[in-house]
């Protein structure tokens, strides 16, 4: 009966268009579309290190975050290298200026950035010294961690070094990573649409299973493998497609990429199984909520801007620390970047208790809605 049940759910889904849709081309269309977006900037914005001269003063000196960042933007040796930074005095760096030594300098005393023209480079130049401003509480905070990485994710997440033999990890490979969040999280598509089968209320087919003599929680399970059969071949071809075609780069260690990944199917099922099981409302309802919901998960993780993720983890980091999206997406950001798998395994677990949790929670309220036949 168990096998049975299986081959049916598996129909259901195999059946239904649109969820493939959703599943199988949706994924990889979004990625095509990333591609063309991010290589054209990427193509554009593209510069060599740049020349400039910062004033050496007490206002530079005395300031944290100024002194690290541009020790680290400046250091030849560091992934970051940015600028070819000349220290000297007003009088110099003016006369390196008026002779084109230098695309500008910055007089942190005046808050000054002193340029001849307006090019690609002076706008690179005032771009970071903005997004120091802007985000200098979080850039801190990073320093205190010696987290230079993320420090330069966070200020050039708009340009693209020359230098490709540089390790830093490319900024548009953290959407790739919150496009394989989202497509895990639609994958709570696959698990409401088979529930909704079972469901007094919902489908006609609901009342027929509530009173069957097979277990519940035994037609449950089988709809939840169907379901995973389904979502680990979405998420694998979308894998397969990132790597072989957009060329992302996931690091080397491929078995905790599998790994996360099937982690992370499990959670967008549980999250699909708990908004199939515990809204009281039509099926259209709730794929709105659920597609809704999945939307706001991924925009606080940093699909539609990175600087979002590093607000959020700093201001409000309970947000990231229950929101599936941004556990799968620093999941594959820890892999990439970090030498230990201590913050890899903290996502794991975390995705494991969520999964957990709304599995139980669904089994609770789908107890009650049978009873109550």
């Amino acid at each position: 009966m168990f096998l049975h049940n299986f081959k049916y759910s598996l129909k259901i889904l195999i059946r239904n268009k649109a969820l493939l849709f959703w599943t199988f081309l949706f994924p990889l269309v979004l990625g095509l579309f990333f591609k063309m977006a991010f290589s054209n900037i990427e193509k554009q914005e593209t510069f060599k290190v740049i020349d400039i001269a910062i004033i050496d003063n007490d206002a530079f000196r005395n300031d944290l975050v100024y002194k690290e960042v541009f020790k680290d933007l400046g250091n030849k040796n560091s992934n970051n290298y940015m600028f070819n930074i000349k220290y000297l005095n007003e009088l110099d760096a003016r006369k390196l200026l008026s002779e084109k030594k230098i695309s500008a300098y910055i007089d942190f005393n005046k808050e000054d950035l002193v340029v001849n023209q307006s090019g690609v480079n002076e706008t690179i130049v005032l771009n970071v010294i903005n997004k120091i401003n802007t985000n200098k509480k979080i850039i801190n905070d990073l320093i205190q961690e010696n987290n230079y990485l993320e420090i330069n994710n966070l200020l050039t997440s708009d340009i693209k070094l020359e230098d490709e033999s540089s390790n830093n990890l490319s900024y548009t490979m953290i959407e790739y990573y919150t496009l394989i969040a989202m497509s895990a999280l639609y994958g709570a598509l696959i698990s409401m649409t088979i529930i909704n089968y079972k469901l007094p209320k919902i489908k006609p087919s609901g009342y027929l299973v509530s009173v069957s003599p097979i277990k519940k929680s035994i037609m449950i399970i089988g709809d939840l493998l169907a379901s995973l059969l389904i979502q680990l071949l979405g998420i694998g071809i979308l894998l397969i497609f990132l790597v072989l075609v957009i060329k992302v780069d996931f690091g080397s260690n491929t078995l905790k990429v599998l790994e996360l990944s099937f982690v992370s199917s499990i959670a967008g099922l549980s999250f699909g199984l708990f908004i199939g099981s515990c809204l009281n409302t039509n099926e259209n309802a709730k794929t709105g909520i659920l597609i809704a919901i999945t939307m706001i998960f991924c925009f606080l993780s940093g699909m539609m801007g990175i600087t979002m993720k590093y607000v959020i983890d700093k201001n409000a980091r309970f947000l990231n620390l229950i929101n599936p999206a941004n556990m799968i997406t620093d999941g594959f950001y820890s892999l990439y970047y970090y030498n230990t798998l201590d913050r890899f395994n903290f996502n794991i677990l975390s995705l494991l208790i969520f999964s957990l949790i709304l599995i139980v929670l669904s089994i609770l309220s789908l107890r009650r809605k049978y009873d109550s036949i």
